[in-house]
């Protein structure tokens, strides 16, 4: 049992004067930095909106699809960066696997682009 805590005293150490430096440095800064708040910064950022008083407004859905389909096709990437690292020990299998992934990704690709979701009017 010993052993393992000297086994994980380094990583203890390396922790503690990790969480020590960031906490110096963020009071630091609050003690240096000139602090000077306006309206514009204490605003609350909502997507490029203005905020609103009402939060049952109407507002463009397109940019949320817009948001949904970068997450899809960056999970895409996401799949295939680790697929392409191992290509070597995957085979003939894992081959066709990402092929059908990829040709499912590609129809679904083509659906939104039929269905005008791709376009900014």
């Amino acid at each position: 049992m010993e052993s393992l805590l000297i086994n994980y005293l380094p990583i203890l150490i390396f922790l503690g004067i990790a969480i020590g430096l960031a906490l110096v440095f963020v009071f630091a800064a609050m003690l240096v930095a000139k602090q000077r708040p306006d309206e514009e910064k204490l605003s609350a950022y909502e997507c490029g909106f203005e905020a609103f008083d009402e939060t049952r407004s109407q507002f463009d859905v397109r940019f949320y699809l817009v948001a949904i389909l970068f997450i899809i096709f960056d999970l895409e990437v996401a799949f295939l960066f680790p697929w392409a690292v191992s290509l070597g020990g995957i085979g003939v299998f894992g081959f066709w696997s990402m092929m059908i992934f990829l040709g499912i990704l590609t129809i679904g690709f083509i659906y939104e682009w039929k269905k005008g979701a791709l376009e900014w009017e």
